[in-house]
């Protein structure tokens, strides 16, 4: 079992990263801005500024590059290619989406309607920047 090529990773998990705040922009910032903005009244939270989502969009990219580290970490097991990704992506996507939106659903903060539309595009946006990072990693 060879090592896991870090640059690799970086660069992969940075492509993954455009795509995760991309997405998040849309989903956030476009689709559901009217819910958000209701949410944030409805708990006396002021809207996120741009230092927020400048921090919203380094756990982006962090969370882009710790896709792809998945992804190589789990390589030698399930093989190279698109299904590991998914794999890689499905692990992403229980830990960081599922798990994280499940907290504030259960304590009455989200609507169910708003955690399902964000883990479902979730589902998709992390399948989408897992696989098209992986295309960037290869081992030494």
């Amino acid at each position: 079992m060879g090592k896991i090529n870090l640059g690799r990773v970086v660069l992969g998990g940075l492509v993954a990263g455009v795509i995760i705040n991309l997405f998040e922009f849309v989903l956030n910032g476009v689709i559901l801005d009217a819910q958000w903005t209701e949410l944030m009244n409805s708990i006396n939270r002021p809207m996120m500024g741009t230092s927020e989502i400048g921090y919203f969009n380094i756990m982006g990219f962090a969370q882009g590059i710790v896709a792809i580290w998945a992804y190589a970490a789990i390589r030698p097991r399930f093989g190279e290619g698109p299904m590991t990704a998914v794999i890689a992506a499905l692990l992403m996507w229980v830990t960081s989406y599922v798990f994280v939106d499940a907290v504030p659903t259960i304590m009455g903060i989200f609507p169910m309607s708003m955690s399902l539309m964000l883990v479902g595009v979730g589902l998709v946006e992390i399948v989408a920047a897992t696989v098209a990072g992986a295309y960037f990693y290869k081992e030494p």
